[in-house]
């Protein structure tokens, strides 16, 4: 499958400065840049920084970034399913995942995260995917923004539904572990009812494997 990319980029003016958000960003280039200190919520800023990069060289990969010049202080990776998650199980083409979206609180407050999901869905190429992220509680930082783990769940699915993902059920074990989590869609518009059915076969596996 040959996947089509289109640069789409906006300026945002904030207390901080000129914000640039763009999208999707060559893993060259997402290379040359440095990471804000503040993005630590997955591994160390550097680390995670490195990881990315080869994230970046994958065929289907887009990285989303917002900058000031040269630093990254949020960031957006969507790229195929981890082999080890179910969500690869039907190696489907047309499946993205969310795998990371952060923001340095050193720049909360800005509207970064959602103009990162905005950015990203500017491109005409994202209709010939369905794009998914699964959150976890426990991948929120409730410390940091003092919120509990039903007010940061509105607060995410509020900055999701800005790049058009919508809460969707599933029977996926990790998701129902906890209320709080959740699985979040969006379906592209010229995705094929028959990705459309593989995709809900992998949403509710232990379902269709009742059936069979």
């Amino acid at each position: 499958m040959e996947h089509k990319k289109n640069h789409n980029q906006l300026e945002k003016d904030s207390p901080y400065g000129k914000i640039i958000v763009e999208s999707p960003v060559p893993s060259e280039r997402f290379a040359s840049y440095t990471f804000d200190e503040g993005l630590i919520a997955f591994r160390p800023a550097s680390r995670q920084h490195t990881a990315l990069i080869e994230v970046a060289k994958q065929p289907e990969a887009r990285m989303t970034i917002a900058r000031i010049d040269d630093v990254i202080i949020g960031y957006a990776a969507f790229s195929y399913p981890d082999p080890l998650e179910r969500w690869a199980e039907g190696n489907l083409e047309r499946l993205l995942v969310l795998g990371a979206v952060e923001v340095s609180p050193n720049y909360r407050g800005a509207g970064i995260g959602k103009a990162l999901l905005e950015v990203t869905m500017m491109d005409e190429a994202v209709e010939d995917y369905i794009i998914i992220t699964t959150e976890y509680y426990w991948h929120w930082d409730l410390k940091s923004t003092g919120l509990n783990v039903w007010d940061y769940r509105r607060m995410m699915e509020k900055m999701m539904n800005h790049g058009g993902l919508m809460y969707t059920p599933t029977d996926d074990p990790e998701i129902c572990s906890h209320p709080a989590n959740c699985l979040m869609v969006r379906i592209g518009r010229d995705v094929d009812q028959h990705t459309i059915d593989q995709f809900d076969r992998l949403r509710f596996a232990r379902r269709y494997a009742t059936y069979e």
